[in-house]
């Protein structure tokens, strides 16, 4: 009995070897094909500048996301399509919804070339995409989502930015613009500092940060996991935009709603494998790069007209809107805001980043756009 226990064991432990590496000659693998791709693709924008060659060859992409098609993704699935019509179905996208990769790995897939292009959110792995947690701070300003759309992509235009994606072989392409964050919870509104004290909130990043300063517990739990957490007790409250309390269910479980709370939001940009991209044909990738701001402007008019049904949609779900008094907002913005600036800057410096650049990069950005 000893001897077949120990040579299951002693199989087990081969066939996870063997997984481990044929997944890790996948991905060596797959990388390989993407440079020589790039290498092909800077071949034939020669060839074509040569006049020795006038065909473009088919390019197929796997994007990675989660959760299900909703108003976060519109951009993405609106651009794989802006793109197939470009190209004659030359050039497609297939958007995965979690069948891909995590959403808290999708970087990393970036990274080692799984996929071409991805979704993430930066608040899922801090320590990777630091310069960009500019935009998680709390109580920045941002009003609407055109300005939100203004800020990220200025700041992902910064060369710090730029620096470090590439460090993961990434490029950013667009932004996932979010409105501010509300919490929905259980039970009586907390509509107080007093009430935050002890609450347990589903937040992450900046958001996070702001509740902890005024005695909340956040927890980062992903956003696909907030429903049972908020089901099973796990947290009290869970802030989200809008479109997430629909499709992670959260709206369902909630007995109220903050209406003008407005703490802040989540930076989720789009991103591709450097080596992908470099690696499309000229057609493909002005094909790609044109279709950007016109996916945006699509993302920005869907979200739009969920924001003009929220209050129908809240009734519906018999969820009560509640309204914070402006004094309580201010007394949560000086306690919240520029201790979580200071802090952020001064973490950042130290680690050799221009992080008052950054943050003074967003206000100048917030301020042009706002006149």
């Amino acid at each position: 009995m000893h001897f077949v226990i120990h040579m299951l064991s002693h199989s087990q432990s081969v066939i996870r070897s063997c997984k481990y590496f044929l997944l890790s000659y996948i991905l060596r693998y797959k990388r390989e094909i993407l440079l020589m791709k790039s290498n092909l693709g800077k071949f034939v924008a020669l060839a074509l500048g040569l006049g020795l060659a006038t065909e473009t060859f088919a390019e197929e992409w796997n994007v990675s996301t989660w959760g299900k098609r909703r108003a976060f993704t519109e951009h993405i699935e609106k651009l794989a399509e802006l793109v197939s019509a470009k190209t004659n179905g030359e050039f497609t996208m297939n958007v995965s919804y979690g069948g891909l990769s995590k959403n808290r790995e999708n970087l990393d897939g970036i990274s080692i070339g799984a996929f071409e292009m991805a979704q993430f959110c930066a608040g899922y792995h801090r320590d990777k995409n630091r310069a960009i947690t500019v935009l998680e701070l709390p109580f920045l300003g941002v009003e609407t989502l055109e300005q939100e759309v203004a800020v990220s992509h200025a700041v992902y235009d910064h060369p710090a930015v730029i620096d470090e994606m590439a460090q993961w072989n990434a490029k950013i392409v667009m932004t996932s613009p979010m409105p501010q964050y509300n919490l929905v919870g259980t039970g009586e509104p907390r509509d107080t500092l007093a009430d935050f004290d002890g609450m347990r909130v589903r937040a992450t990043g900046g958001l996070g940060a702001a509740f902890k300063a005024v005695g909340g517990v956040p927890t980062s739990v992903t956003a696909t996991e907030a429903y049972q957490a908020m089901e099973s007790g796990v947290v009290d409250t869970v802030a989200f935009a809008q479109h997430a309390h629909l499709s992670f269910g959260t709206i369902n479980q909630a007995d109220w709603w903050t209406a003008n709370l407005n703490p802040g939001t989540v930076n989720c940009p789009v991103v591709v494998n450097i080596d992908a991209y470099e690696g499309l044909s000229a057609a493909h990738k002005e094909a790609f790069d044109s279709s950007i701001d016109e996916a945006i402007e699509h993302y920005l008019s869907n979200y739009g007209e969920l924001l003009q049904k929220w209050d129908s949609i809240l009734v519906e779900k018999n969820v009560k809107k509640v309204m914070i008094d402006p004094a309580v907002i201010e007394d949560f913005k000086a306690a919240a805001a520029v201790p979580a600036r200071e802090a952020w800057i001064a973490d950042m410096s130290a680690q050799g980043l221009p992080a008052q650049d950054l943050y003074d990069l967003v206000q100048t950005t917030l301020a042009a756009a706002k006149k």
